[in-house]
């Protein structure tokens, strides 16, 4: 997996097959892909982009991240697929196709690699069956699951961490085989097996948590927790601020800004990601269950605002005994933000 993701970072083709059988379709990813004079006959993209390509009619669009396949009169290159699969180029290509979706012979393998897409930060569209020489690394849907095992989720560091909210904190480091992130918890206070923490699950932000960013409320978020959890020692409690490595609910930092140029031209946070072909959300519910596992808890009392996530932890094995509201103002760069959470993601504010 790790070698996969690699090789779409780079632009590199995979295979998509049981390692060993050569038989499996070559995708060579569209937007990072390097291979001069490239063509390729066909192209997989999401059905979200299908829409955008007027192929509505043809397959269903529920889920914005399933794969279509499609042709086109004549083969792709790396250019017009470029323009075929990233929106921001829409009024720079406006004209393409006529294009035809095809069935899809293995889904599965057309899933994992639009997953795969994902998990790379890169746009989930790719050349299938480029006419490209050289290997091909392999991946199949067994090695992405093998890769999502959250029992592969080891504890590999902690260390003493006084923080500006409380001087009595530990960090606690989290990693696993093939995975590059890095997850940490820290936890505030003196744990207490007999008492549930109080419980934050913080997806990274590098515009909000370091630069300040007004558009969404996550360092304004991560602090009030942190103070709360400050707190919450002083009535002889304690806290667990879970700091999961996965920038734009799991889209990654690119495509976050990809999706924050498509907000300035009108659209909100939920329809971005879908036009950019990437899930509403794609946040890692399992991992953040198994590092609560490995630190010895398994009841809490979770900070959020969307019922959705006390449903998911709930679903993967966590008891939420309660949720705590966590609301902060808005401010005149992130209304429409929070009135979006409030109208199409379930959030109570």
């Amino acid at each position: 997996m790790a070698l996969a993701l690699d090789a779409l970072r780079h632009g590199w083709p995979v295979r998509m097959g049981p390692e060993g059988e050569g038989s499996g379709a070559v995708l060579l990813p569209a937007e990072t892909g390097f291979a001069p004079g490239v063509t390729a006959p066909r192209m997989l993209i999401s059905a979200a982009r299908a829409v955008t390509l007027k192929l509505a009619n043809q397959r269903e669009a529920a889920v914005p991240e399933a794969p279509v396949l499609i042709r086109a009169a004549e083969p792709f290159d790396l250019e017009t697929a470029r323009a075929v699969a990233d929106p921001a180029l829409d009024l720079a290509h406006p004209m393409k196709g006529p294009f035809a979706a095809e069935h899809i012979g293995d889904m599965d393998m057309a899933r994992t690699a639009m997953e795969l897409a994902r998990l790379a930060g890169i746009l989930p569209a790719f050349l299938v069956a480029p006419d490209i020489g050289g290997e091909a690394q392999t991946v199949a849907p067994a090695d992405l699951a093998e890769w999502k095992d959250t029992s592969r989720l080891v504890v590999a560091s902690r260390a003493r961490l006084p923080v500006a909210a409380c001087e009595e904190a530990e960090i606690v480091a989290f990693r696993a085989l093939d995975d590059l992130r890095e997850h940490v918890a820290l936890v505030i206070g003196t744990q207490d097996g007999d008492r549930a923490p109080l419980v934050r699950l913080h997806s990274e932000c590098l515009t909000g948590d370091i630069l300040g960013s007004l558009k969404c409320d996550c360092g304004p978020q991560l602090d009030a927790a942190l103070r709360a959890m400050a707190e919450e020692t002083k009535q002889g409690g304690w806290g667990v601020l879970l700091y999961l490595r996965q920038e734009g609910r799991g889209i990654g930092l690119v495509n976050k800004l990809r999706a924050y140029s498509l907000q300035d031209l009108g659209y909100d946070t939920v329809d971005a990601n879908n036009r950019l072909g990437l899930p509403t959300e794609a946040r890692d519910f399992p991992v953040a269950a198994r590092m609560l596992e490995l630190l010895g808890v398994s009841a809490i009392r979770l900070m959020t605002n969307n019922p959705a996530k006390v449903a998911a932890l709930e679903g993967v094995g966590v008891e939420v005994v309660e949720r705590v509201p966590h609301q902060l103002p808005p401010n005149p760069h992130n209304a429409r933000y929070l009135d979006t959470k409030r109208d199409r993601t379930g959030h109570i504010l």
